[in-house]
């Protein structure tokens, strides 16, 4: 009898721990972020997809300017979830040198939309999601214009 009530127990014990686990599960999958991490493997060719706008972040993790960000970044992620031909991507520049050693990157951190390979503005207005959404949805479709009139001029 005594087995019986510590197997039973036990399975109590084993169907509490996984559905705790996956309730955890499903949150942390619900709650990441749409920023991706760009290398100097996946840089180049992520920012020459066609039509599609690249709002990076050139970061090093030691910069007190970057760590003060907090999880602004995957705020915005977030945020531009639904926008169509816009991504979100973040390159550390302590591992990825070359990559920003390439586009120009001096000071931490940096924000720059790409567009079809090419860097068309560099952001410096004021660090919140509402403000760096709206710059990079005006930069992205001024970008998209030029390249449509430059598409009709062929």
């Amino acid at each position: 009898m005594a087995m019986r009530t510590l197997t039973r127990s036990h399975t109590r014990f084993n169907s509490y721990t996984a559905i705790t686990f996956l309730i955890f599960l499903s949150f942390f999958i619900r709650t990441q972020s749409e920023v991706i991490t760009l290398t100097s493997d996946t840089f180049n060719d992520k920012i020459k997809e066609k039509d599609t706008a690249w709002f990076v972040k050139f970061c090093v993790p030691w910069c007190k300017h970057c760590k003060n960000l907090g999880s602004l970044w995957d705020d915005l992620g977030k945020a531009m979830e639904g926008e169509d031909e816009i991504e979100v991507g973040e390159v550390d520049c302590g591992l990825e040198k070359t990559v920003c050693s390439k586009v120009d990157i001096h000071s931490y951190p940096t924000f720059k939309v790409f567009y079809d390979g090419e860097e068309v503005a560099r952001y410096q207005g004021s660090r919140n999601v509402e403000s760096m959404k709206i710059f990079v949805l005006e930069e992205a479709e001024k970008a998209a214009a030029k390249a449509l009139d430059s598409d009709k001029e062929l």
